[in-house]
Parts: structure tokens; C-alpha cells; sequence
């Protein structure tokens, strides 16, 4: 299922599977099709950043066995024996390691055949035929051919013939939405998933433990798209249905309790998180799951971090990196991720010498992998490292591990979201060293990709657009930052609200972007506003507010002498930042409120 999204650890996911019936019927008379029956028992995601495909060496060695080239009479579609023969030479090429194009074709015909068979009836087989031709196109990475075959399959089962055809129907809308996840398409994805739930639930009732599983699987997806409000409510309602169907502390208990946790971390209520973790890890104790309480325990550090409870979270990191070891190794993957967070955890505490030891332990590991350690791990694992270098005033540093993370990942669709965060990651650090034009370069390549998956209208993408518009400050390229810090603003009030702190950011760079373009009314109307909300909200006392107070008098005063003033530069327009960054001894860095 795919994790949380985030700039730094992007998620992970699990293999997309081909399934093949064993048998087949043209006439629609079965008890329902296999496929049918496993998607509806537990919805298994297929979204994937490393795809099973079928390998030419299997078998140690032995001769391959391939079906025999098969001639098919077109005229012969509507025979209802072939049909079943033809997916059963899909499923055989696919077994014997053979090209999966030719698989393709096998089901497309068979497809076709089940289509001739049925006539305008509705057909189960060709639903069923039609969920494996979008499974082999998503195996070869053609993702987007995948959606419209997914479509079509959904118009196929008529659900007013009952429960197989409802669960026909479940299924498909189940993978459309895994292709759409696959694609990054996070909204569509979401909107397929709730479609395949509510066919399921108007099936099985609302308290089956099916519908659990499915109601985890959305939620699970809803805190990908950092939707946390429906996520907690969708795992309220699976922990409701696996306390009526399960035993106390059961392992199904368990898990909603970890995913109900991670969505209270994400809405900050560290206390209901500690409590949800607490009891999952009492569960995975009275079943013997070792690994699963280090997992746990981890996950415990990170709560008491967040609470600023240092000696516990040490704690906690410490009993987990004790099991990690101990039933791992010193260089699994896992160790790795424990030094990274007490690295954290001591740069927070001031300890810096403690805090690169942990930092240069954990990249030892990744320098050199124990078997199974995929890509993907290394790379999240390089980018949270990076973000402690940043922390540490590091950036160069930080800079060649991002670059390090980026050359590990393949440019595909599972691996994009991972590569959008490590992207936008390195426009700040160029940023940071000064080097401008890489910055906008990378920001303009995040904003590509964003816009290829229909993210137009994300908080990130409104960032982003803010960040692009400083990179173009800098490069002396003001009308085109002002473009951008307008489309900034309009996105991060539709989605933040006009006074939230990234929405005010915006404001500030748009009033400083305005001055420098001799708008200087716009530019005091904008100043206006941000003073009353900073009032509202910190008090005049606050520092903040002073700073908008003398940046306001300041434009006032040349406002009454607009006619005489002289242009300002943009170094005095744009003040410095409070890290001090400069090049070539100016202060470049806006102060107008944004914070990377």
C-alpha cells in the first residue's frame, strides 16, 4: 500500500501482480472469477517502485519451455472455447518467462473472444480478461494505456445481476485506482478507491471484515495525500469492525492502531499517538512478533522526540537498534534508519559530534549494502541525512547526498514522487550555495512533474511556485517572479487559507517583488493586510511585527514622494536573511516572512 508522501521519504510500495484464472467459462455461469474473489478477500495494492517482471534465468538454468506459436483464425472469435485458450497461453507465456508482449496479445484476443461470446450481455470472463490485459500493460510500464482497458472493465458487470457482478466491478475500480497511485495521480486514485468501497460495503455490509481491510487500504492512501482528517476517520471505522470480528490484541488490532497513530503524529496529538503505539506494541508482544515492537519502539523514539522527552526517545531508539542487530545484523537497512534519528534527536540537543557519528555510521551502511537492500531505501536514507547536514549549515554536503539519491532512482512513474521531493530538496540547496540558476532549474523540473500528475493545486505546488519566485529574484528576473508568487498565493489560499504562515510568506514576496516593480500602492495594500493578520495572531509586541510596521512606514513615506523617488535595488528591497546567507558579500535573502 503506499505510505506517506513527503518531500524526504517518499513511499514505498508492493509489487504489481498479474493474476490468471485456472479456468474459464464464455457463458458467464461461474460462481464468480477467481481474480474477483482474492481482490475482494483483501485488496492487494499495486503500486510498485520495483515491479516483479518475468525473468528469462529462472529456473536454474534449465531449458525454457515456450507455447507453440499458435495460429487463430479471426473468424473463429465466437467459438466459446477460445477464449479459455487463449488466456491459458497468456498465462502459460507468463509462467515460462517468455516476452510479456506476447502475453499481452494472447489476452487482447481472448478478450476480443469473450466480447463475441457475450454479445451485449454483460460478461464477468471479460471483466475478469480485461483486469489481466491492464495487469500486463502496467508489468511492461505502460501505465497510462492500463487506465482506459480499467475503464472499461468497470462499464462491463451490471450490478443489478447480483454479487459477482458487484465484486467484478470492485475489483476493477480497486486496480484503476492502484494504476492512477502508480501514475501519481493521488486525486483520481482516491476517488477510484472510494468508488470500489462503497460497491463492496452496499455487498458485504458495513461491519464485514472485507470492507476493514478496504477501509485501511483508503486510509492509508488518504495520509499519501496528507488528507488526515479522512483518514482518521476511515481507520476509526476498520478498528470498530476488527474489535466486533477479532480477539483482544489481535495483529489486525495492531496494525490499525500503527497507521491510527502515524495520522495523530501527522495532526500533531503526540499524546493519542503514544497511546495507540503503546497498545499496538502490548499486541505485537503477546503474539511474539520481535521485529514488529523494534519497529514499534522506533516509531515510540519518534513520538517522544516530537514531545521533547530526549532520554526516552534515546530509550526507545536504543531498544530497537538492540533488536535490529541482533536479528539483522550490524548492516541492514534498519540499523541505518535508527542512527539517522538519533542523529536527529542529538543535533537537536546541541550534541553535533554525536550527531555526524551517527550521520557517518548510517553511511557506512549504505556505502555498502547487505543483499535485498533496494534502492529505494538507500535513496530515502540519504535524503533524511541530508536534511541533517542542512540543518548543521552543511549544504554542499548536503547537496552531493541528494545527488547521490537521485542517480539510484530510475526516472519512472513509481519512482517520481520520490524524485519530485529530492528534486525541490535540491532547488533549496542551490539556493542556499548561491548557485540560482540551478536552484530555478530544479524547481522548474519539480513543477513539470507536479503538473504531469495533476498536482496543480496541491500546498506543495504553491510552494514550490514561491520557491521558483525567489530563485528568479535573484536572477533578476521580476516580472516572471511575480507571475509566480501570484499563482503562489492564489493556490495557498485556496488551500492553507489567507493566514496561514506559508500564505503569508507569499504575501511578503509579492509585496517586495511589487515595490521593485514601482507598484507601490499593491505593495502597501498587501503590507497592510499581513500587519493586521500578524497583529491578530502574535500581539504588536512580536518582533515579526515590528519588522512589517518599519517595512510599511518605509513604503508610505516613498509613497507620498513617488514622483521623485529613485529605484530601489533589489538587494536593499529583498532584506537578509536570518541565516545570514550571502553572495559575494550582499545579502540576498528575502525577509518578507517564507521560510524553506
Amino acid at each position: 500500500m503506499p505510505g506517506l508522501v513527503s518531500v524526504k521519504t517518499p513511499p514505498a510500495s508492493t509489487p504489481l501482480r498479474i493474476f490468471l484464472p485456472e479456468n474459464s467459462q464464455c457463458d458467464g455461469s461461474r460462481n464468480g472469477s477467481p481474480q474477483v474473489q482474492r481482490r475482494m478477500a483483501s485488496p492487494s495494492p499495486s503500486t510498485s517502485t520495483s515491479r516483479a517482471r518475468p525473468s528469462p534465468d529462472r529456473g536454474s538454468g534449465r531449458k525454457k519451455t515456450t507455447p507453440e506459436k499458435t495460429t487463430i483464425d479471426e473468424s473463429s472469435l465466437d467459438n466459446p472455447d477460445l477464449g479459455p485458450f487463449l488466456l491459458k497461453m497468456a498465462r502459460d507465456t507468463i509462467a515460462s518467462g517468455d516476452s510479456p508482449s506476447k502475453a499481452l496479445d494472447f489476452a487482447i484476443r481472448a478478450a476480443r473472444s469473450f466480447e463475441s461470446c457475450s454479445g451485449s450481455e454483460p460478461s464477468l470472463d471479460l471483466a475478469m480478461c480485461l483486469h489481466v490485459v491492464a495487469a500486463i500493460h502496467c508489468s511492461l510500464g505502460r501505465f497510462e494505456e492500463a487506465v482506459p482497458v480499467l475503464e472499461r472493465a468497470i462499464r462491463v458487470p451490471d450490478l443489478a445481476k447480483g454479487s459477482d457482478h458487484a465484486l467484478a466491478m470492485f475489483s476493477g475500480y480497486m486496480q484503476l485506482g492502484d494504476t492512477h497511485s502508480m501514475l501519481g495521480q493521488l486525486d483520481r486514485s482516491v476517488s477510484a478507491y472510494e468508488s470500489g468501497l462503497k460497491i463492496q460495503t452496499e455487498t458485504l455490509g458495513e461491519s464485514d471484515p472485507r470492507v476493514a481491510e478496504t477501509c485501511r487500504y483508503l486510509a492509508e492512501v488518504h495520509v499519501q495525500a496528507l488528507q488526515f482528517d479522512e483518514a482518521e476517520n476511515l481507520c476509526k471505522k476498520t478498528l470498530e469492525i476488527h474489535r466486533e470480528h477479532s480477539e483482544p490484541a489481535s495483529l489486525e488490532e495492531a496494525a490499525d492502531r500503527r497507521l491510527m497513530a502515524l495520522i495523530c503524529e501527522a495532526k500533531r496529538d503526540y499524546e493519542a499517538a503514544l497511546e495507540h503505539l503503546v497498545l499496538a506494541s502490548m499486541a505485537m508482544i503477546a503474539n511474539g512478533q520481535d521485529n514488529e515492537v523494534a519497529a514499534i519502539d522506533v516509531s515510540i523514539g519518534d513520538i517522544y522526540l516530537s514531545l521533547c522527552r530526549f532520554d526516552e526517545a534515546v530509550f526507545s531508539y536504543q531498544k530497537a537498534l538492540t533488536v535490529f542487530k541482533s536479528t539483522k545484523g550490524d548492516n541492514h537497512p534498519s540499523v541505518a534508519s535508527v542512527f539517522i534519528r538519533l542523529a536527529d534527536l542529538y543535533f537537536k540537543t546541541g550534541k553535533l559530534r554525536e550527531s555526524k557519528s551517527y550521520c557517518e555510521n548510517a553511511l557506512r551502511i549504505y556505502a555498502k549494502p547487505v543483499p535485498g537492500t533496494t534502492p529505494e531505501e538507500i535513496a530515502n536514507g540519504l535524503t533524511e541525512i541530508s536534511a541533517i547536514y542542512e540543518a548543521v549549515n552543511e549544504p554542499e554536503e548536503a547537496l552531493k547526498l541528494l545527488q547521490k539519491a537521485m542517480k539510484l532512482l530510475e526516472d519512472t512513474p513509481a519512482h517520481r514522487s520520490t524524485i519530485t521531493g529530492i528534486e525541490a530538496q535540491m532547488g533549496v540547496m542551490f539556493y542556499m550555495v548561491g548557485r540560482y540558476g540551478e536552484a530555478r532549474a530544479s524547481f522548474e523540473s519539480v513543477i513539470a512533474k507536479l503538473q504531469a500528475s495533476g498536482e496543480r493545486k496541491s500546498s506543495f505546488f504553491g510552494i514550490v511556485l514561491n520557491q521558483m519566485g525567489l530563485a528568479c529574484v535573484q536572477l533578476y528576473k521580476i516580472d516572471e517572479a511575480a507571475e509566480l508568487f501570484e499563482e503562489a498565493r492564489g493556490i495557498l489560499e485556496q488551500e492553507c487559507g489567507p493566514h496561514h504562515l506559508d500564505t503569508l510568506g507569499v504575501y511578503s514576496n509579492l509585496a517586495a517583488t511589487y515595490d521593485a516593480m514601482g507598484r507601490v500602492e499593491d505593495a502597501i495594500e498587501i503590507l497592510e493586510y499581513i500587519l493586521k493578520v500578524r497583529e491578530e495572531k502574535l500581539g504588536t509586541a512580536n518582533p515579526d511585527v515590528d519588522d512589517e510596521k518599519k517595512r510599511l512606514t518605509e513604503l508610505l513615506k516613498q509613497a507620498g514622494r513617488v514622483r521623485n523617488r529613485k529605484g530601489k535595488s533589489l538587494e536593499n528591497l529583498l532584506v537578509s536573511n536570518p541565516q545570514g546567507m550571502k553572495k559575494e558579500g550582499t545579502k540576498r535573502w528575502s525577509g518578507f516572512g517564507f521560510k524553506t
